[in-house]
Parts: C-alpha cells; structure tokens; sequence
C-alpha cells in the first residue's frame, strides 16, 4: 500500500523560512520521482519542484527557482523554502510518479498541509 502524508505547513511572515517534509511508505516508491505541488484559491495547481528516484535529479517552477530546494533522504522528501512571498500561499501537496518531471502524471497524493505567508 502507497502512502504520502505531508507536515511543516504553517504561518510564516514575509522572508521567512519554512520546511516541508514528505514521508512515503510502499515499497514500490523506492525508484519513484517525488513531486512538490501547490493550489492556492481560485487557481490551477502548481508543480512547484520535483526529484528523480533514480539519480537525484531535480527540477524547478520558474516561480521557485533560487528559493526553494528539494531534497531526499530514504523516506523522506522535503521542501526547504526561503525568501517566502505572500504569493507561496496555497496547500501544498506531495505527490508520487513513476515518471520524472513537474508535468508528469503523478499515480499517488498525500493530503496537503496549508502554507500560509502573511504579516
């Protein structure tokens, strides 16, 4: 049984720092790419970052690059997000797929923990 649970949501002010966390189980997300994705109200979902299960390799959203980094020990994915705008504000959600990349179908959800960059 696949299963993604996301955590570190939270309110932050403006320039500030925040870390989220993506912890999978299911054997099979071993090899699987991770993706970080995010829904504010009243817009499409985003992907924001991903990360290959098969070399480490990473990819970007325009809107994140230089303040975001996904990273992945064992289990665990993260989201390291600095510099945060009142724009970042949205659920975030981590997602699991068999097929690297930001645009790629991805088979498995966690349930989203809110992020919230205000003053």
């Amino acid at each position: 049984q696949v299963h993604l649970a996301e955590s570190g949501g939270g309110l932050v002010q403006p320039g500030g720092s925040l870390r989220l966390s993506c912890a999978t189980s299911g054997s099979s997300l071993d090899y699987y790419a991770i993706g970080w994705f995010r829904q504010a109200p009243g817009k499409e979902r985003e992907g924001v970052a991903a990360i290959s299960g098969s070399d480490g390799s990473t990819q970007y959203a325009d809107s994140v690059k230089g303040r975001f980094t996904i990273t992945r020990d064992n289990r665990i994915v993260y989201l390291q997000m600095i510099s945060l705008k009142p724009e970042d504000t949205a659920v975030y959600y981590c997602a699991a797929s068999d097929d690297y990349g930001i645009g790629s179908h991805y088979d498995y959800w966690g349930q989203g923990t809110q992020v919230t960059v205000s003053s």
